[in-house]
């Protein structure tokens, strides 16, 4: 006796056959990114404060008020070979004992870097703003701007908020925001002479 032919549910078959194409095109796209890799080996860009010039830093505390005037000196480093990266925004936050006194969202020009490229990128933030000090769990900020005050030296946190495009070739990726935080000791130099010079930091990833 001859045995009859099996034949599949449609429902089962269609499935299958999804199944199958899906699980082909992930592992080619899987491929095609580990092969991209593997050929061009994307490195980080670096982020470097190489100069901070604090002249004012004044802390009104009948008002919360704090008056200052901070210029900095950014480098951004490149280093790859086959990629360039569209700098569509970029914004820099600054911070004192957590909490945000300026922003230079509206002063930092959109630009494109080449490969294996430094450009050097100029922040001033001038102005007041209010921070709260001295009350509840904000005394920790006002026994650290008196003790920086009394060194001389204030640690101030700013924070990088970017949206870049990376260039291989003809394709362009699509937009990410990545964003950096430089984590910086700022001698105040408020009558022409600072009384440290301020160091070179480098600015870590800040997922």
């Amino acid at each position: 006796m001859s045995k009859r032919k099996q034949h599949c549910n449609p429902c089962g078959c269609l499935f299958d056959l999804i199944f199958k194409t899906l699980f082909t095109v992930l592992f080619i796209v899987c491929l095609v990114v580990f092969l991209f890799w593997l050929a061009f080996r994307p490195n980080r860009v670096n982020f470097h404060v190489t100069d901070a010039a604090l002249t004012q830093f004044n802390l009104k505390t009948t008002t919360n008020t704090l008056y200052y005037n901070l210029d900095l000196k950014l480098t951004i480093r490149n280093p790859n070979n086959h990629i360039g990266i569209y700098y569509d925004g970029v914004e820099a936050r600054a911070f004192y004992g957590g909490q945000r006194f300026a922003s230079s969202s509206s002063k930092l020009p959109r630009f494109y870097q080449g490969k294996k490229n430094t450009t050097e990128l100029n922040v001033v933030l001038k102005g007041q703003n209010i921070v709260v000090a001295g009350q509840g769990n904000n005394d920790g900020l006002l026994s650290a701007y008196n003790s920086e005050k009394a060194s001389g030296v204030y640690g101030i946190d700013v924070k990088l908020y970017l949206r870049v495009r990376f260039k291989l070739r003809g394709f362009k990726t699509p937009r990410i925001k990545p964003k950096f935080e430089c984590d910086l000791k700022v001698p105040l130099d408020s009558s022409g002479k600072a009384s440290r010079t301020f160091e070179t930091t480098k600015c870590g990833l800040d997922w």
